[in-house]
């Protein structure tokens, strides 16, 4: 890299946030959103090394965004100690399937006698509904007849894990 590069990017840490929004602008080419220092001093500093050193070709850069535009992305972190395959399906930031396999399939019921009643409970993509309310698990529905705490599979008498 060479000496002016480099004593520009050593001066950056040393401007004002007003005038690196400005520079950012000068280098990008885009309007500056980020009022945050430490990430336009990055930023500026990235662009002004590649500049000078060449930077990504064009067919790399059009790759980049078709990977980025087909990217599942991820809204939760993921378990620490989960064991379980996830299955990409759809291509679809919802299509991670992470299904307990004592559970029946989507749109099938789960029943249980109960004290005379006769408890259905319909399995749901996403959670379960019991007499036209949605919960989350079996263990929800579970203390809401019992009104205690109870596991949910055990209430229902679902078999182990596979």
């Amino acid at each position: 890299m060479s000496p002016k590069i480099t004593a520009e990017i050593a001066r950056l840490p040393d401007l004002r946030v007003a005038d690196l929004q400005e520079r950012y602008e000068q280098v990008f080419g885009e309007e500056c959103r980020s009022r945050n220092k430490q990430y336009l001093i990055r930023r500026i500093a990235w662009r002004l090394q590649a500049n000078e050193e060449g930077g990504l070709s064009a067919s790399t850069l059009k790759k980049a965004e078709e990977l980025a535009v087909d990217a599942e992305t991820r809204v939760t972190a993921p378990r620490q100690n989960s064991t379980k395959n996830v299955e990409v399906v759809n291509a679809k930031p919802s299509a991670f399937v992470d299904w307990d396999p004592r559970l029946p399939p989507p749109g099938n019921m789960v029943e249980r006698q109960y004290k005379g009643k006769m408890i259905r409970v319909v399995v749901l993509q996403e959670g379960f509904e019991y007499e036209g309310q949605r919960y989350r698990s079996l263990s929800a529905i579970a203390k809401a007849v019992s009104g205690t705490h109870t596991n949910g599979f055990l209430f229902f008498r679902l078999g182990r894990r596979a």
